[in-house]
């Protein structure tokens, strides 16, 4: 949990733009659910300001101020309030060249008098009574970010932390700084009378470089840079627990583990009576919370102690690019992977787990037109992943449902549940973990789109995530292009807003369906095989390196991530008086080739045409769908729309949003965070090992 993090003087120009408060308000409000108070705001304007300009003053405005933090996520689920340290000050080491880290107490305290004659532990502030002594709240904070838990264990650094009471004089506050006051590395105490002192002091523990790769490391330590899915999924192949939950993530996976462990039978000694108790586990929360974290480790966990597990999505999109990518010549690591489809007869025996990833795309039954009559689903689909496994957890988005007949709701389990006689149990996920972990990002996203129903703000650079606006789709693909050839994984993504024609001929030819002026670039293929000039088939073209060539929609991008997504809008949602409206599209034929192509601007997926849904549930599920593309980016997203009104809205929302340093080009990241995407492993599967319970390791990954 933080509030921001931004280098000293970026946040310097944010306050001068008048965004720095709103935004930290913004976040308060999310973390902590009420509004911030007009003290704590007053104190972000003043104090926050009055150590920048020190940092800069002191030729040290590149330092990281990570602003609002607590030392791990476990914070957010701890009894009372989260302990929130107001300013962590990272860098590198001027001597030592290590990870160099400084937490702050903000003060704003002019005067301060003694309470009791033997220590100066407690102090009377006036108008606001007893008080700690500061050193004592870092105490607390320097004892979780050095502790064998905290982010700083195992890495090479130094930590201190000091008070900074800029309103006050030495002389004023004298008992924080007698004799009889704490001592420690965290128990420095600076005025305004020895700004001079501080200045010197913030030389001496930090380089005027560098600070960018230290905040990475920092950061990736805090469970807040993570590992994209499918590189911790080829690095472990599933098997090993190199996946490593944080805060709710490990409560809820523990759980699960532990409620197995009680309602299914030792795999080595079977029980002479079977226990038939049923457990429903229903895990909610938004895009990158964790829900396939937790679902992916609980598969490993369960394997390694000998259980039946399947791991079922409703998108072809995510499980192909596991089967095909990370499973790729291991046939028996590929079959655990399935779809919510293939359950309409029941696995006998019943699986011990059935683990069911984006549950918000369950469909009433299970049907294929490519089906004979006796293999289509006749009951509910979710009452055939019910029957089965004895334990079914279900992760569910209902924000992330794109289609008509996708039916995964909150109230669809819970009413299963009822029906079955199971045990429900539900956990919700809050923390953020994909687009760099910018929750603010996510919020900016559903307000814009009126997802959330709040009023859309001004994006406010968070230093976790970048958002921009293109003129031109030439200069999208520009930007994603070069950023691939530099070595980020980047996509582009689009509205399903032009026809989308299946490959042509014997070679394959992918059609140019998506024009924009004299802009030509197909979709990605419609096809199992790969086509002409090497195009993948749909279902790895998220991370198949000739991708890049095409176009994906919401069908293909679902589930999955990359460093840039560039996303076009298309007509099918524009802005027009102050409000978002809704197109579908309508298409003509070429005389000469007959191919489709856009005669009324708008929406062309089939999936939403006026007989299937009406205008009302149209509208939210273009709006759903844009809410998914948006959301694919770990560090940026690159956006254009294609109607000029709707580009100069975004412009106007979003603003001159490339301050100093914060755009994260490949070439601007530090050299800690340029992690190459690993390559599909090599044919053939490796042995599967016993789980092995291991402590915190600098090298662990962390699964979004």
């Amino acid at each position: 949990m933080l509030l921001l993090k931004l280098a000293a003087q970026d946040l310097l120009t944010l306050n001068s733009r008048r965004r720095m408060v709103p935004h930290l308000a913004a976040r308060w409000r999310y973390f902590r659910g009420a509004d911030a108070s007009q003290t704590e705001r007053s104190a972000w304007a003043e104090s926050l300001v009055n150590l920048a300009e020190d940092l800069v003053a002191a030729d040290r405005g590149n330092v990281q101020m990570i602003v609002e933090c607590a030392a791990t996520l476990d914070e957010t689920d701890r009894s009372g309030d989260p302990r929130l340290i107001d300013v962590v000050l990272v860098g590198h080491h001027p001597e030592e060249g290590g990870l160099s880290v400084q937490l702050v107490e903000l003060k704003r305290w002019s005067t301060v008098t003694r309470v009791e004659r033997a220590t100066a532990e407690l102090v009377h502030v006036p108008g606001m009574g007893r008080k700690k002594h500061p050193a004592l709240q870092l105490r607390e904070y320097y004892e979780a970010f050095t502790g064998d838990r905290g982010p700083l264990h195992g890495l090479d650094f130094e930590c201190g932390g000091f008070a900074y009471l800029h309103n006050a004089t030495e002389a004023s506050v004298r008992p924080l700084v007698d004799v009889d006051a704490p001592t420690g590395a965290y128990a420095g105490v600076y005025t305004n009378d020895r700004r001079e002192q501080l200045l010197a002091d913030l030389r001496k523990h930090f380089t005027g470089e560098g600070a960018a790769s230290a905040a990475e490391i920092l950061l990736h330590k805090m469970g807040l840079r993570n590992t994209p899915l499918l590189d911790a999924m080829i690095r472990s192949r599933g098997e090993d627990t190199v996946f490593t939950l944080r805060g709710r993530q490990k409560k809820v996976a523990d759980k699960i583990l532990d409620t197995a462990s009680k309602v299914l039978p030792d795999p080595q000694r079977p029980a002479l009576v079977p226990d038939e108790r049923r457990v429903i586990f229903l895990v909610t929360g938004g895009a990158g919370t964790g829900k396939s974290a937790i679902g992916l480790q609980i598969k490993a966990e369960l394997e390694a102690e000998g259980r039946t597990v399947k791991y079922a999505s409703g998108s072809r999109a995510f499980n192909g690019a596991i089967q095909q990518h990370v499973g790729y010549g291991d046939r028996e690591f590929r079959e655990t992977f399935t779809y919510f489809s293939n359950f309409v007869t029941p696995p006998v025996p019943p699986l011990d787990v059935l683990i069911c990833d984006e549950a918000h795309r369950l469909r009433e039954r299970s049907t294929n037109r490519f089906w004979k009559p006796e293999h289509q689903g006749t009951k509910p689909q979710i009452d055939e992943l019910l029957d089965a496994s004895r334990l079914t957890v279900f992760f569910l988005d209902e924000g992330q449902s794109v289609r008509p007949h996708e039916v995964g709701t909150v109230a669809l389990v819970e009413d299963a549940a009822e029906r079955y006689g199971a045990s429900l149990v539900k956990y919700p996920l809050r923390e953020q973990f994909r687009c760099g972990g910018s929750d603010a990002y996510i919020r900016w996203v559903r307000a814009m789109l009126g997802v959330s129903g709040e009023e859309p703000e001004p994006w406010t650079p968070d230093g976790l995530m970048h958002v921009e606006v293109a003129d031109s789709p030439e200069e999208l693909e520009q930007v994603i292009r070069s950023e691939a050839r530099a070595g980020a994984s980047a996509r582009m993504v689009a509205g399903y807003c032009w026809p989308w024609t299946k490959p042509l001929g014997k070679e394959r030819r992918l059609e140019a369906d998506v024009r924009i002026g004299d802009w030509h670039r197909p979709w990605n293929a419609d096809s199992d095989a790969f086509c002409e000039n090497d195009a993948p088939p749909s279902k790895i073209w998220s991370v198949h390196e000739n991708g890049l060539d095409q176009i994906g929609c919401v069908y293909t991008a679902q589930g999955l991530e990359w460093d840039w997504c560039g996303v076009i809008m298309g007509e099918d949602m524009v802005r027009r008086e102050g409000r978002w409206m809704f197109r579908r599209g309508k298409e003509r034929e070429e005389r000469e080739t007959g191919l489709k192509r856009v005669a009324v601007p708008g929406s062309f997926d089939p999936k939403v045409r006026p007989g299937s849904v009406d205008d009302q549930q149209f509208a939210q599920l273009v709006r759903h769908a844009y809410h998914v593309l948006t959301t694919r980016a770990s560090r940026a997203t690159v956006l254009y729309s294609t109607d000029e009104e709707t580009r100069i809205y975004l412009k106007e929302l979003i603003g001159e949003a490339q301050i100093h340093g914060l755009r994260p080009t490949w070439e601007n990241l530090p050299e800690v965070a340029r992690v190459p995407h690993l390559p599909r492993p090599r044919r053939g599967r490796r042995p599967r090992r016993k789980r092995q319970s291991t402590g915190s390791d600098p090298n662990e990954l962390y699964l979004f």
